[in-house]
């Protein structure tokens, strides 16, 4: 992780920073989501509007749901050897540096942005644009485009809606607030394809995935109180239904809804650890719980990856939540 004295930035000065560069590396964190994505693909697209250069680095290939996203062809762990000097990295979504990746080239401290609405940034960069009443990464991005009024095209609105429905769970969650609920309108009314949206990522399912979390459901338990419920993935599954990592992304939000249940935990064995997706239903804070095990995350979506058997993560997991209340 590459370390810096706190900073918060103001609009005008982010801004400020958006027009003098002259080229600009977007970073996703691994194993990316609509937020990260969606929220470099939106700014980039803005930035090339302008005749700027861009290229977007993520260590893991974009999701198959989210293809659908313009740019997002042009993403890839690779960066060009002949990038200006003062070119601008900008880290969408996360709280350090270590989330891009192990494949993170060396990045002097004065060309990074950090643009972020968790609680627990760690104000990394040079520049830290990092509002934590935001519900997206990419509503702090709507913020800076509407200060360099910036054209927002259906394909950069179509991206910034993608984060929003995603960090919202599709308008379920309790950040859906009036406010959103007006930009996601605004958005619309600029070209953003919320039926394609909801298409790509809530709706279209391989039958490997749905066979997946059939067997995963059928695996749940609840603890003796019936607070919290959990379930596991392993290897073994996989190979049965043809399924990989990105079709588990589902599982959680079944467990998580289960009458009485205020925390799930999804328990992914692969590759020799255990990774460890937690869901709240908003009255515990699961990025505590994380915290205490060398992960984080938000208020009620929260991870951790624990180096040891799925028995001793349980354990670890369980006392976790029991250390926050639970």
């Amino acid at each position: 992780m590459i370390q810096s004295e706190v900073r918060d930035t103001t609009t005008a000065d982010v801004v400020a920073e958006l027009r003098r560069r002259p080229a600009f590396v977007m970073v996703s964190h691994v194993k990316p989501d609509g937020d990260t994505l969606g929220a470099g693909l939106a700014l980039g697209l803005a930035l090339r509007g302008l005749g700027k250069r861009v290229h977007y680095f993520q260590q893991d290939p974009v999701p198959r749901n989210l293809r659908f996203l313009a740019d997002s062809e042009l993403v890839s762990r690779q960066v060009p050897s002949d990038l200006p000097a003062d070119t601008l990295w900008v880290f969408c979504d996360m709280s350090d540096t270590s989330r891009a990746g192990e494949f993170l080239p060396p990045i002097e401290h004065r060309n990074i942005l950090d643009i972020d609405h968790h609680l627990a940034n760690a104000r990394f960069g040079a520049y830290n644009y990092v509002l934590e009443t935001e519900c997206s990464t990419g509503t702090c991005v709507l913020k800076l485009l509407d200060a360099m009024n910036v054209p927002v095209t259906p394909p950069i609105a179509t991206a910034l809606l993608t984060t929003i429905m995603t960090d919202t769970g599709g308008f379920m969650h309790s950040n859906t607030t009036a406010s959103v609920l007006r930009t996601s309108a605004w958005l619309m009314e600029r070209g953003a394809d919320k039926e394609k949206i909801t298409d790509w990522i809530f709706a279209n399912k391989r039958l490997a995935a749905v066979g997946l979390l059939g067997e995963a459901l059928s695996m749940a338990r609840v603890g003796e109180d019936g607070k919290y419920c959990w379930s596991v993935v392993d290897d073994a599954m996989l190979r049965r239904h043809g399924a990989d990592g990105e079709d588990t992304e589902e599982i959680i939000g079944h467990l998580r809804s289960i009458e009485g249940v205020d925390v799930a935990a999804l328990f992914k064995a692969f590759e020799g650890d255990v990774r460890v997706s937690l869901r709240s239903n908003g009255r515990v804070n699961v990025q505590a719980v994380a915290q205490r095990l060398g992960g984080g995350g938000h208020f009620r979506a929260s991870g951790f990856t624990f180096e040891g058997s799925l028995d001793d993560a349980f354990v670890a997991a369980r006392d976790a939540l029991r250390a926050e209340g639970l």
